[in-house]
């Protein structure tokens, strides 16, 4: 019969954060695919799991190659546990090649429900959470983060701490006023959250820092900036130049772009629409 592969969240900072369920599927497995062997293997050591299950590498530079060969053992029945070295595996970290594997085999998957950074960060930030999106790492370039500022959900995006310093002045330049928040080392002894307008972290971060960094930007609709409707209305005013009739390409543009069908119009018109 085919095995399976269990997919493990392991704790951002703090060891009391793991789960039973993850600690059981880290003993009854035949085989541990990590990012790190010796980071796991101290995992396993605090959590007195003995004899250790075989522990394997599985990080960027041979996930490829073995995805291939833990979807095999999974297919000859055995047990295979992934875990990164915190939080969700496959969540900017190693993972995706060997579920989608597994999942294009028609094997067994299952994952368990455990600590992610972004969550915590997002709801300790004191921002928006009913509408927001996962950016990964943050952008270098220029154009990109205004895209990342253009966004009208809370943005939640990781960043080097080597970086931090840089892309926080990159960003206040183009929306000084946007609330944010850095968040680091989570649930950490250092843990810390600091709060305010991107001008203001850009200030109090000015020079490197360590340890592991989220950063959580709020919408542009929070910061009360203009540039998505200035965007909208520009649009508008190309459709009814182009022939459309104000208040249908008012609908149109505010159903594309998630602005307010009445603040277009008027925008355009300095009317209010007729009810």
């Amino acid at each position: 019969m085919p095995g399976r592969l269990t997919i493990a969240p392991t704790p951002i900072g703090n060891m009391d954060d793991i789960t039973k369920r993850v600690r059981e599927a880290l003993v009854d497995a035949d085989y541990i695919a990590c990012e790190d062997t010796r980071r796991t293997g101290r995992l396993l050591e605090r959590l007195e799991i003995l004899p250790k299950p075989r522990l394997v590498s599985n990080h960027e530079g041979n996930e490829k190659s073995r995805a291939t060969e833990l979807v095999k053992r999974v297919e000859r029945g055995e047990r295979i546990t992934l875990v990164s070295d915190a939080g969700m595996p496959a969540i900017s970290d190693p993972g995706y090649r060997l579920i989608r594997a597994c999942i294009d085999r028609g094997l067994e998957v299952n994952v368990l429900p455990g600590p992610s950074v972004i969550p915590v960060a997002l709801v300790v930030s004191g921002l928006p959470t009913d509408r927001w999106r996962f950016e990964g790492f943050l952008p270098k370039r220029s154009g990109e983060m205004e895209r990342v500022l253009n966004s009208t959900e809370t943005v939640i995006a990781f960043e080097s701490p080597r970086r931090i310093s840089k892309s926080l002045a990159a960003l206040a330049e183009i929306a000084p006023e946007r609330q944010a928040a850095v968040c680091r080392e989570m649930t950490k002894l250092h843990e810390e959250v600091s709060r305010g307008t991107l001008s203001e972290l850009a200030l109090r971060y000015k020079s490197e820092v360590k340890g592991e960094i989220v950063l959580v930007i709020g919408p542009a609709e929070a910061a009360g900036q203009s540039q998505d409707i200035a965007f909208a209305v520009e649009a508008l005013k190309r459709l009814v130049q182009s022939g459309a009739r104000p208040r249908a390409a008012a609908t149109v543009v505010a159903t594309l772009t998630g602005t307010r069908a009445n603040d277009l119009y008027k925008a355009l018109t300095g009317r209010e629409p007729r009810r």
